[in-house]
């Protein structure tokens, strides 16, 4: 019998994230592993009347790929992962591997061959994201190799993930109607709004959001969610900040993060573990050394860092950055064929001014 809570976290999806209309064409992505969650999104699809396609990829084919493919066939784009971006009004992707670690040993200039072929086909899918006719949202299915990374039990992580999207909820629609209107209040306040400084034990940053709103992330594309974020102007970042946990990027880890920026290009980059990696990514395009995105955490129930950004960068207590492309739909103009987020904690002394007003305090807002 499939679990109440995967049953409600495909209507969450379909119905509020998505709000699937009839005829709407829907991709689903994900591995077999999250068959019971793939099976129930077909039937909800189905249900508000639109036409589902399950692609479900097989554990262990991601490493099969890096490992024998040439350069040339890295560069090869799937004409229906083309077509999907190009023409379906739905994508549904779910985190559900088998191996969280799989890519770790892959050469990173394999990696990047691979993200520089996918830079024109992810600028379809963001022009498309900004002007609504794609809608998308990523979300997960609980797997033992998640749980593990996580350092749980299966059972323990399976509370945790449908606790912080609220499917355990009788009516989780209802819970993140309230979240949105928490942080609405936070979105409206920052309109208008043209300088932000960060400062902490780890970070002394400035940045410019002069004409940029910021975004109430509150379940549409991400679930879970519970964040605001925008995309700082482009060439105003100055300072300097050190990622408080590891910054996780195909499947690579890279921990200890620090990153200087100078007209908002990174100068100084530098990782106490694959440093070789970050510099990697960072020569994919000039957009990826600059930021794409600021963002603050707001999501009380995750109480802990699990190696999943999905879950991480809502964290309550924390700021992150994104190195790469922007929001085009709120300003943002940087461009790159990655988009990196990176976490910061705050909660021990860390503080974001607004034009010189003290907006937030150690995880607290304070206006």
């Amino acid at each position: 019998m499939t679990d109440i809570r995967t049953i409600n976290l495909a209507k969450i999806l379909v119905n509020y994230s998505l709000e699937i209309k009839k005829g709407d064409r829907v991709a689903v992505l994900g591995t077999s592993l999250a068959e019971p969650l793939m099976l129930e999104l077909e039937r909800y699809i189905l249900r508000a009347g639109g036409h589902p396609e399950l692609i479900a990829r097989i554990p262990g084919s991601d490493y099969v790929q890096f490992t024998e493919s040439s350069n040339e066939q890295l560069e090869y784009i799937s004409p229906l992962f083309k077509l999907v971006i190009e023409e379906y009004e739905g994508l549904i992707r779910l985190f559900s591997t088998v191996n969280t670690r799989e890519l770790t040993n892959v050469p990173a200039e394999k990696q990047g061959i691979r993200a520089k072929s996918m830079s024109e086909i992810m600028k379809r899918y963001h022009e498309r994201s900004a002007s609504g006719d794609l809608r998308w949202v990523v979300s997960m299915f609980p797997t033992a190799a998640l749980a593990q990374e996580a350092e749980m039990s299966l059972n323990e992580f399976e509370d945790f993930v449908y606790g912080a999207t609220y499917a355990d909820h009788e009516d989780p629609v209802k819970a993140w109607q309230q979240i949105h209107d928490q942080q609405q209040r936070l979105v409206e306040w920052l309109k208008g709004k043209q300088d932000i400084v960060v400062k902490g034990p780890d970070v002394d940053l400035k940045l410019s959001i002069q004409d940029r709103e910021f975004v109430n992330s509150d379940g549409k594309f991400n679930m879970p969610s519970g964040e605001i974020y925008t995309s700082p102007v482009e060439e105003s970042a100055e300072g300097w900040i050190r990622f408080s946990y590891p910054a996780i990027q195909g499947g690579r880890e890279v921990n200890g993060v620090e990153l200087t920026f100078e007209g908002g290009r990174v100068v100084k980059a530098g990782a106490e573990k694959n440093d070789a990696f970050l510099q990697e990514m960072l020569a994919v395009d000039e957009g990826a050394k600059r930021l794409g995105e600021f963002a603050i955490g707001t999501n009380v129930g995750i109480d802990r860092f699990i190696g999943n950004m999905l879950f991480d960068e809502k964290l309550g207590g924390t700021i992150h950055l994104a190195l790469g492309n922007g929001f085009a739909e709120i300003g943002g103009v940087n461009t790159s064929s990655i988009h990196w987020d990176m976490l910061c904690d705050m909660k021990d002394g860390g503080k974001i001014f607004v034009d010189g007003e003290l907006f937030y305090d150690s995880g607290e807002f304070k206006i």
